[in-house]
């Protein structure tokens, strides 16, 4: 095979401007999730009523009692998300050139900022929102997280390439072996995100006055569902441990070893939020951490799934 002449050029590097901009959207991105955590907490689900994306039938609400201010600030900012996503695919594909592997991960940015969107208006018109203690919640809870967390990863990992510098710059060797621990260890936090989802809408609509009630409560047959689901979460947690440190002991790198920071620290502060009962202060710095951890895990697992290596080879090589 030859090289052709137009592929021994090197692309060109997408300009600092763009990597900030793109870790400004995460950053942003962010902040929708931990309000949507405070719509939660604060029962503000069905501030706007049964109706999307319009706030009680306008486009701006008329003396609005504090949970619809609360819940159509949290619409705003996604409307505001939306916005900003699509200027960065935009971007990204004005700056990057045909087969670069950020192009994907932006595409993917748009894609489930659609599916949040739909997710969020079926949980407000299906009226999952406030103290709706169904299963069909708790599955839409779930389903709705589980996407908010596709959609933060495929931002994060857009902005991390972004700001990897010119092709080649950070390659990858490629190793098959790590492949697989690397899938589990995302596929693992993705559970542990789903099930901490429930956990938390548990601790929000049913409090409990001490530890001691709410470990009782776990396994009390007369409790409510979403109640005895709590246990879920550590166990999916203890699972995601094994799976991660599987992966970052053999990685041994730097952004490896971030990711276990992070995770210590993530552990560290679930374990206060059990002690506390959940405050919802506890609860927006425990996503918080929660979200900078995916974001480092999905760059760490894409670097090894989708080494910049392989991509140069397979562009140079014709």
């Amino acid at each position: 095979m030859a090289m052709t002449s137009t592929s021994a050029v090197p692309a060109k590097p997408p300009s600092r401007a763009l990597g900030v901009f793109a870790w400004t959207v995460v950053g942003y991105n962010i902040l929708v999730i931990l309000w949507g955590a405070v719509v939660r907490t604060t029962g503000s689900g069905a501030g706007c009523g049964a109706a999307w994306p319009l706030c009680n039938g306008d486009f701006f609400p008329h003396h609005p009692r504090l949970a619809t201010i609360i819940e159509f600030a949290h619409r705003s900012m996604s409307g505001v998300c939306t916005f900003l996503v699509l200027a960065l695919a935009v971007w990204t594909f004005k700056a990057t050139r045909r087969g670069d592997r950020t192009r994907r991960a932006v595409m993917a940015s748009v894609f489930f900022l659609v599916t949040e969107a739909l997710l969020g208006a079926a949980l407000v018109l299906g009226g999952y929102v406030e103290h709706n203690t169904s299963t069909a919640r708790v599955v839409m809870q779930s389903i709705h997280f589980t996407n908010t967390l596709m959609l933060l990863g495929a931002i994060g990992l857009t902005a991390w390439w972004l700001s990897s510098g010119a092709p080649g710059k950070r390659a990858t060797r490629s190793d098959k072996t790590l492949i697989w621990p690397a899938w589990t260890a995302l596929a693992a936090t993705l559970v542990v995100g789903a099930t901490g989802a429930v956990a938390a809408l548990a601790d929000t609509l049913f409090p409990s006055p001490s530890l001691q009630a709410a470990l009782a409560a776990d396994f009390a047959a007369s409790a409510p569902l979403l109640v005895r689901m709590r246990w879920v979460h550590p166990a999916a947690a203890a699972v995601s441990l094994c799976c991660v440190l599987w992966l970052v002991m053999r990685v041994r790198s730097t952004l490896g070893r971030v990711v276990a920071g992070l995770l210590g620290l993530q552990l560290f502060l679930g374990l206060v939020d059990v002690v506390l009962l959940a405050p919802t202060w506890m609860q927006i710095l425990h996503l918080l951490v929660a979200d900078l951890y995916w974001i480092a895990l999905v760059a760490l697992a894409a670097e090894l799934i989708w080494p910049e290596s392989n991509r140069m080879q397979a562009t140079l090589c014709q």
